[in-house]
């Protein structure tokens, strides 16, 4: 078995799903905190639109997710970690608990239609809860909300209730959706993929990972891409000489073409050219350019850095 293989066919990589829900079967979870990257990350996948039961709300590493809402367990699962890593910073921005708390009805009352943030801040103000708008403080008190399971963001950035349906679940739940995502993959992936401390990713059980072999899949993954996401130890597909030119700094990643799950270029888009800057020899991109293209809606041009 190989194991980038593995991970592409986990990845929905090199066997593309059908649509979202067969996706999301898959990969659990695609980052969002940058919609349009969002949106690559599902073309490399072989689904053309976001449309349909997906909900986009903070959830592993604290971080904005796409996730289908049959899976909206893992909000309550993961949101008291991120709630008490959150706590020391909402005190010093005056957002003590009992203001928190008087939040979330108040968000309840004041949620009856998608809102911005601004007008959202404005619509707590009325109701009681004050909030400079030049501050941090709506930002971490929305978050707050959203690990508390009340209220998520959409596709446009605006802000509406939560629904939660289903039984809560657990890590180990968790964990298996991840490993059929990222296997083979170890724990100590799982804990950084998560966000949860090591101690609540202890004693997991095994877990069988789909065997694969190459099949010289290219995929041209864009920013923030979940590929390299879910893993600690990343060394696998992206070589040490290479990562500073992938791993910038921040938790950003730059766009990068994998071939067979390797990691061996870095691309960007100016308009309808796209410019690839290979590690070594030049990856045959010429389809992926195509279809970038075809996606993005422009005549795309390839030229190489």
């Amino acid at each position: 078995m190989n194991l980038l293989a593995q991970r592409m066919r986990a990845q929905r990589l090199s066997c593309p799903a059908g649509d979202v829900t067969d996706l999301f079967a898959s990969v659990f979870a695609l980052q969002a905190q940058d919609v349009a990257a969002a949106r690559l990350a599902a073309r490399a996948r072989g689904v053309q639109s976001l449309e349909g039961p997906l909900v986009r709300t903070w959830a592993m590493r604290g971080t904005l997710h796409l996730l289908h809402q049959d899976d909206l367990w893992v909000v309550p699962l993961l949101g008291p970690t991120f709630i008490a890593a959150g706590r020391r910073r909402r005190e010093q921005l005056g957002l003590t608990y009992d203001v928190c708390e008087r939040a979330l009805p108040a968000l309840r009352e004041v949620l009856t239609e998608p809102l911005e943030r601004a007008e959202l801040v404005h619509r707590l103000g009325e109701v009681g809860i004050a909030l400079d708008p030049k501050s941090q403080a709506p930002a971490h008190l929305l978050a707050f909300a959203a690990h508390s399971g009340v209220l998520c963001r959409g596709l446009d950035d605006t802000y509406r209730l939560l629904r939660i349906e289903g039984e809560p679940r657990g890590v180990e739940e968790l964990w298996r959706r991840y490993r059929r995502a990222y296997g083979p993959a170890t724990p100590d992936d799982f804990a950084a993929w998560s966000g949860l401390p090591k101690r609540q990713v202890k004693d997991l059980p095994e877990v069988d990972d789909e065997p694969a072999e190459p099949g010289g899949a290219v995929r041209m993954l864009g920013h923030f891409d979940t590929y390299l996401l879910g893993y600690r130890d990343r060394s696998a597909a992206l070589a040490p000489e290479h990562a500073p030119l992938v791993q910038t700094g921040g938790g950003f990643l730059t766009p990068h073409v994998v071939v067979d799950g390797q990691v061996v270029a870095v691309w960007r888009r100016d308009g309808a050219l796209i410019t690839v800057r290979p590690f070594g020899e030049r990856p045959d991109v010429a389809e992926e350019v195509a279809d970038l293209g075809r996606f993005l809606d422009v005549d795309a041009r390839l030229t190489w850095g």
